[in-house]
């Protein structure tokens, strides 16, 4: 599985003018991509490490606080295009990317797994044509992959 997280004060995301998902930061947004070989296991060992990565502003000893130090929320939107691979020529090819059927399954397994941990989560629509608006503090970006 691979991330994309982005350390936000606000995030949303809106599906034909709706707002299907949003967060008042400071906070995460975090894009997950499925590949083939992803299982459940992948999939709860990402949601740990979301919860408990230091990417938040520092406390008042100057440590980076992560989302379960805050109980910061985060907003999980699922993105197959993060296994897209343009080697070669001018278009990308997605072969990388599991399909719907196998990936979304998974995409809900890190949800439930964040919700587990005491996180506040909140999500896009999988599947769906999305918006994502959100403003990124530092700017502040990562991979993850695991």
């Amino acid at each position: 599985m691979r991330a994309v997280v982005q350390r936000v004060t606000e995030a949303r995301v809106t599906v034909a003018g709706e707002t299907v998902g949003a967060i008042e930061g400071p906070g995460l947004c975090v894009l997950v991509g499925v590949t083939h070989d992803d299982t459940p296991a992948k999939a709860a060992q990402l949601a740990r490490k979301l919860w408990t990565l230091r990417l938040l502003p520092e406390n008042d000893e100057g440590v980076e606080q992560s989302c379960s130090d805050l109980g910061a929320p985060l907003l999980v939107i699922s993105q197959f295009t993060l296994y897209g691979d343009a080697r070669k020529g001018r278009r990308p090819t997605w072969n990388a990317a599991a399909p719907g059927p196998v990936a979304e399954p998974l995409v809900d397994e890190v949800v439930t797994h964040l919700r587990a941990l005491g996180a506040k989560v909140e999500t896009g629509r999988f599947g769906a044509d999305m918006q994502v608006a959100l403003v990124n503090d530092g700017p502040f970006t990562v991979l993850v992959e695991v």
